[in-house]
């Protein structure tokens, strides 16, 4: 049986991405890939577990989706939130204290990102009924949904409905409150009144102004996280917001990343996080307007010689005892992929190749960092692994690590072309 048969065998119907990633692998090494796959034992679920999170990282390097639908009540602010997402002055659309002001659903070309502006959805009689109606179909035919309410009028029952109604499309969604500079005082109760009302946890819940331009970063990386396939296209129509893009991507591959180097088998977390790592550097490229291939992401890895770099310091770590093995593997394993994600950053935005010694460095200080996190809980043996990427993502975000200063003047090999 060929190494590629064996691979079909861990897989089954996954995605195609996989295979192309290991067809892109050098033979010698699916010949050592395939000697480690013939080691394993037949139950396959943690293993097929750890490709179903590489194909969902794999999503965010090759999706092709392009359309955010903003839906809400009349009035809540959809108008302009459009206009703060939007370039072109000629698509502005009319804005007005009036409840009802747009009657048809608006697009502009936001470079590759399509926002469409609907009408208020719940305005009474036959007209409101069509609009509604409208509206509806409009986030049907949309990728992506961001729902808007208004935190001054709050969620009452036309609200409810309209977002039942929103949640029956089964579109991803991401819901944000808006006007919350209004509120004062207030903010934390509306956020609470509002969540409970729809059945939210108040963390599922954004709150924003779109005329002060406020939270609109982490209202984006939301929308990153719901729809991983639109992230290329976020980057590319909103440049203000490429860092803020390419954190959140690093962040999710550096959680999953922790959670492969839980797996107990020879060689297993090998496959899983080279994918993770290319993807994580492909959607990095793409976020920054190159297009590059899964292959060339693989090289840059390479480049950057991470996997030497995760087993020398996984070793540094360990040989004085200290924190129990599956805690430094998971730290070493999300500490350097965040290197290797500041280094792609520093690649794709400025043409730099960071240092070795700047390299080294962060990954250290990450793994160190994510050690002492994830110590705090005093646990010696290894959480499940949706826990532990629960808990990489809330450490990294506690850590938010500085991108790279130093850089190389040049680096030998350009960024690939536009």
């Amino acid at each position: 049986m060929t190494e590629r048969n064996k691979l079909s065998e861990f897989i089954g119907r996954q995605a195609d991405e996989i295979r192309r990633a290991w067809d892109a692998l050098p033979v010698s090494s699916q010949s050592d890939l395939g000697k480690a796959l013939g080691l394993l034992p037949t139950d396959m679920k943690n293993w097929r577990a750890l490709i179903n999170e590489a194909a969902e990282h794999l999503r965010i390097a090759v999706g092709d989706k392009h359309q955010a639908v903003i839906v809400g009540p009349a009035n809540s602010g959809k108008s302009t939130l459009y206009n703060t997402l939007i370039r072109s002055g000629k698509d502005r659309a009319e804005v007005s204290a009036l409840p009802g002001t747009t009657h048809q659903a608006q697009q502009a070309d936001a470079g590759l990102f399509a926002i469409v502006d609907t009408p208020g959805a719940d305005t009474p009689g036959s007209a409101g009924q069509e609009e509604r109606d409208r509206a509806l179909a409009t986030a049907q035919a949309g990728d992506l949904l961001i729902v808007l309410f208004d935190a001054e009028h709050g969620i009452r029952p036309p609200e409810q409905e309209l977002y039942n109604d929103l949640v029956g499309l089964g579109r991803p969604m991401v819901v944000a409150l808006n006007k919350i500079d209004l509120v004062g005082r207030e903010r934390a109760a509306a956020l609470g009144r509002a969540a409970a009302a729809l059945g939210l946890d108040v963390s599922q819940l954004i709150p924003v102004s779109a005329k002060q331009g406020q939270g609109i970063d982490r209202l984006l990386v939301a929308v990153a996280k719901s729809e991983p396939g639109i992230v290329a296209a976020l980057g590319a129509a909103l440049p203000a917001y490429r860092g803020k893009l390419a954190q959140a991507v690093i962040t999710r591959a550096a959680s999953t990343a922790g959670a492969i180097a839980l797996t107990p088998l020879p060689f297993a977390d090998f496959l899983p996080l080279v994918v993770v790592q290319s993807a994580m550097v492909m959607s990095i490229a793409r976020i920054y307007t190159y297009k590059i291939t899964l292959a060339r992401a693989r090289e840059l890895v390479a480049t950057f010689g991470i996997g030497l770099l995760a087993r020398s310091l996984f070793y540094e770590l360990t040989k004085f005892g200290g924190p129990p093995g599956w805690l430094v593997g998971a730290a070493v394993a999300g500490g350097t992929t965040v290197a290797m994600g500041r280094a792609a950053t520093v690649w794709f935005e400025r043409g730099e190749k960071i240092s070795g010694a700047t390299l080294r460095r962060l990954s250290r200080s990450t793994s160190e960092g994510l050690i002492g996190r994830l110590g705090r809980s005093g646990r010696r043996r290894a959480p499940g692994r949706s826990v532990l990427q629960t808990e990489v993502e809330q450490a990294l975000t506690e850590m938010t690590p500085g991108a790279p200063t130093e850089a190389a003047s040049s680096a030998s090999d350009e960024p690939p072309a536009a």
